[in-house]
């Protein structure tokens, strides 16, 4: 489990977003909160370094981000492009899912995360 530097400034930030979340990631909250993803603990809207992250499991060190119609512009996939790299960096992994495929494909995001917890869990000692 690597450490993060919290960002304590982000916090109201954060609580903020989760109250204007998109459906995307309202939905998937629902499938990923109390532990019903493999018994793993994620929060949402979570201050790492000087990002909010969407989703995060701290102890697969793992974000899941759900991009809206707002990330399909250039500069919006580049800074998206940035903040996954610099997230990377951190030691985490990242998995994104467009608010589409969290909508009308739940089934296959939920398998998508399931097996790379999976395969996590069998490289992990």
């Amino acid at each position: 489990m690597l450490h993060i530097q919290y960002n304590n400034t982000a916090k109201e930030r954060g609580r903020a977003l989760r109250k204007q979340g998109i459906l995307g990631e309202v939905l998937l909250w629902e499938k990923l909160r109390r532990r019903q993803m493999r018994g793993y603990q994620f929060n949402r809207q979570k201050p790492l370094d000087k990002y909010i992250v969407d989703f995060y499991c701290r102890k697969l060190d793992l974000v899941i981000e759900v991009d809206g119609a707002s990330h399909q512009a250039d500069k919006s996939h580049l800074a998206d492009l940035n903040r996954e790299s610099a997230l990377r960096a951190m030691g985490l992994s990242v998995l994104r899912f467009s608010e589409k495929e969290v909508r009308y494909q739940m089934p296959d995001v939920l398998e998508r995360i399931s097996q790379w917890i999976e395969q996590k869990e069998r490289e992990s000692p």
